[in-house]
This record gives structure tokens, C-alpha cells and sequence, in this order.
């Protein structure tokens, strides 16, 4: 199942990539524009036909997809009778609503598969509040411990920490929930803390050696202990404020869904946003560190993680993932530089602002951006490119994301 979910993850990815490229090819026509080539995939062609005055083909690399809008910019080569039909020759406003249909397509899978999740199996509660801690017990050396010298037990059991303990402080911080074992103790690695435990109803002082482990660059504190799920209460697993899964009806699940996608889309712009200061880390997993949960992966990462739900069983989680896939691609393609389709809008715009400052100097609108003059910034923005993908691809061969389930 593992390669069947990697292939079928793969073939998702490009079905979105192509979705993607559909929006603008079908904006592009229904707005007079020509659209001289349509392909499935990259690279060398493989085959193609013509249908009307448009070239259909599918390409050898299966990597996305392409639309080929005929004068999209001024360096684009055209006959001139088809110049009334180049994209530089429409409206501004046509022009923009064809390179926003791309990414409003993935923003529509990406709607879409959520719905589909939320009346079929429910979405991740996104305002579920912590356990209290008070009310599951610890099991302890379930947590795995990667740096020399800790026992197989952990740290919390090297220092007496016993299965059925209720953690009450560490290093004199409270603890109220298990979202706060993980923050107190990630910036202790290495260090000897005190931790105060609930054991039958009387406090226990131990003093516990903190393990290191390096995420993603970064080296963060290991105590060796996790929630005993078989032990949770039944009123608190009914309780809504910690349930994991928000079920809903077809009409519940619009809402749902909406509140859910906002989630999401804030979440990928954050995640768009810390994108360059994460590739580091990626590149150091290469050689041996350990790839953090929130790493940036390729299409080859993003399918083994794929494979890994369907292997499981998740398929609830592998449509969600699809889903945020699609909302990052949309998210992504809207960055404001080009050959993003954002980078085409931001010169659009450029091109409207000044020509409404050059019709208050009583002077004629100067026509098309020069892309020549934006080439070496292009140029950059493709090597860079290129050069994160290089890294995130090797890294996702070399060090796979491998997901705890």
C-alpha cells in the first residue's frame, strides 16, 4: 500500500498542477486570448494533437503542466495578426483575472476536498484545547531518545520517573496540559531540572538529565515521556473542547468547511512566509540532522508522506493533505515576483500605476512592461528556485520526512 499511496499522492499533485493550469487556459479563451499550447507535463513532448488553434500534448516529465498564452509578455515572438489577440493587449483587468484563475483553481479543489473530508469523516478540531494533564498518566521511555548516553527508558525514567506519574512541575514551571511538557523542556536539552510528580496523591521531587536532539538545525529538549491514550477518561473524551474530530452534516459541513479552510490558508501563509529561513535546517538533514514535523518538502517528499496515510489506512488525512497542497500551491503562485503569476500582477499594476501618473503629466500611456529590463531578476528567482529544489529533493531521498502513527 505504501508504493500505491506514493503513486496515487503523485498523481494528485500533478492532477492539481494541471487544475491549476486549466484556469488559466479556460479564462485565457473565454477572454479572446490565444492559447497556442496546453500540455500535461514537462519537458520533452510525447505526443500531441491540434484541436482548433490550439496544441494539446503530454510531456515526458510528469512534473505539473504548462499553458502557453500567446504575448504574455513583450519579449514573447508573435505574428502579427495575432497581436489583437496577445494577452498584453487585453485589459488590465482581464489580464489579472486570468492569472488569478490558477491559484482560485486550487483554492477550489482545495475547498472542495475538505468538504468532501468534512461529511464523510469530520475535520481536525483546530480549537482543541490541551488534556489537562491531571488527568491522563505518563508513560514513560515512549518517547524515543537519539543522543548518547540516555538509558532505554529516557531520560524520566533514568530519574525515577514511574508509568502512572502525574507531572505537577518542571524546572519549577506549572504544568497544566501536555502541550506544556513539550515547551518547558525544549529549550532545556542538556541541562539537569527538577520535576515535581503526582504519584497516588503525593508529590515526588526527582531530578532529571534533559536528552538533546537536533530538529531541523536546531537542537531541542528530549525527557522521554508521552500520554497514556488507553487512559483518558471517557468524559473527556466526550467532551467537545478536547475532541480531536468535529463531525458534521452536508449542511454543517459548509460552515465547517469554511472555518477550516481559513485555518488553513492563514497557516499557509505563515508557512510560505518562514519557507527561505527553513531551508537551511533541510539542507543539514542531508547530512545526518534530524528533519523537523513543519520541514518543506518536494513532490517526491509530499508523496512518500502520502504513501505513508494510505499505508496506515488514514485516507481522511491524505485528501486533507491534498487539500492543503492545493492551497499551498495556489498561496505559492501568488508570491509577487515573477514568473509567479503574482510577480505578472505586480507588473500589471506597475504598469497602471504609472501610466495614471504619466496621464497627469499630460503624457500618453507607455504600453507593455519591457520584460527584458526584468529578466536578470527573473533569472535570479530561477536559480534560486532551483536551487531550493535541488536541496529539498535530495533531502527528501536522503532523509524522508517519516511520519509518527
Amino acid at each position: 500500500m505504501l508504493i500505491f499511496g506514493i503513486v496515487l499522492f503523485a498523481f494528485g499533485i500533478i492532477v492539481s498542477i494541471v487544475w491549476h493550469e486549466y484556469g488559466h487556459f479556460s479564462t485565457a479563451r473565454h477572454f479572446g486570448m490565444l492559447v497556442r499550447r496546453f500540455y500535461v507535463g514537462m519537458g520533452p513532448k510525447v505526443f500531441a494533437f491540434r484541436r482548433g488553434e490550439t496544441e494539446y500534448g503530454l510531456a515526458a516529465l510528469p512534473v505539473g503542466g504548462f499553458c502557453d498564452i500567446a504575448g504574455m509578455t513583450t519579449s514573447d515572438e508573435l505574428d502579427p495578426a495575432d497581436e489583437p489577440r496577445a494577452m498584453h493587449s487585453k485589459p488590465a483587468w482581464q489580464r489579472i483575472i486570468v492569472l488569478l484563475a490558477g491559484p482560485f483553481m486550487n483554492f477550489i479543489l482545495g475547498f472542495a476536498l475538505f468538504f468532501g473530508v468534512a461529511v464523510t469523516a469530520g475535520l481536525p478540531n483546530i480549537d482543541q484545547e490541551p488534556i489537562p494533564v491531571d488527568q491522563v498518566p505518563a508513560v514513560v521511555g515512549s518517547t524515543q531518545c537519539i543522543e548518547q548516553g540516555c538509558t532505554d527508558s529516557g531520560p524520566a525514567g533514568a530519574a525515577g520517573i514511574l508509568p502512572g506519574d502525574r507531572l505537577v512541575e518542571i524546572d519549577s514551571i506549572p504544568i497544566e496540559s501536555w502541550a506544556d511538557v513539550s515547551a518547558a523542556v525544549t529549550d532545556l536539552g542538556g541541562q539537569q531540572v527538577d520535576i515535581v510528580v503526582d504519584r497516588g496523591g503525593a508529590t515526588q521531587s526527582v531530578t532529571a538529565d534533559i536528552a538533546t536532539r537536533e530538529v531541523d538545525g536546531a537542537q531541542s529538549g528530549v525527557l522521554g515521556i508521552t500520554v497514556d491514550a488507553s487512559a483518558v477518561p471517557l468524559e473527556i473524551l466526550d467532551d467537545p473542547r478536547y475532541r480531536g474530530i468535529n463531525e458534521y452534516g452536508p449542511v454543517g459541513a459548509i460552515g465547517g468547511t469554511a472555518e477550516y479552510t481559513g485555518y488553513i490558508m492563514v497557516e499557509t501563509a505563515k508557512g510560505i512566509a518562514s519557507f527561505p529561513s527553513k531551508i537551511p535546517g533541510v539542507a543539514q538533514s542531508i547530512f545526518g540532522g534530524e528533519r523537523a514535523e513543519d520541514s518543506p518538502v518536494s513532490i517526491v517528499g509530499a508523496s512518500h508522506i502520502g504513501g505513508q496515510v494510505v499505508d496506515h489506512g488514514m485516507w481522511a488525512s491524505f485528501f486533507l493533505l491534498l487539500g492543503a497542497l492545493n492551497f499551498f500551491i495556489g498561496g505559492f503562485n501568488l508570491i509577487p515576483l515573477v514568473p509567479f503569476d503574482g510577480g505578472h500582477i505586480a507588473v500589471i499594476l506597475y504598469e497602471k500605476i504609472r501610466d495614471a501618473l504619466r496621464k497627469r503629466r499630460g503624457l500618453a500611456p507607455g504600453g507593455p512592461a519591457d520584460y527584458e529590463k526584468l529578466m536578470p531578476l527573473t533569472l535570479g528567482v530561477f536559480a534560486i528556485l532551483i536551487g531550493i529544489s535541488a536541496i529539498v529533493i535530495v533531502a527528501d531521498f536522503v532523509n524522508p520526512m517519516v511520519l509518527n502513527l
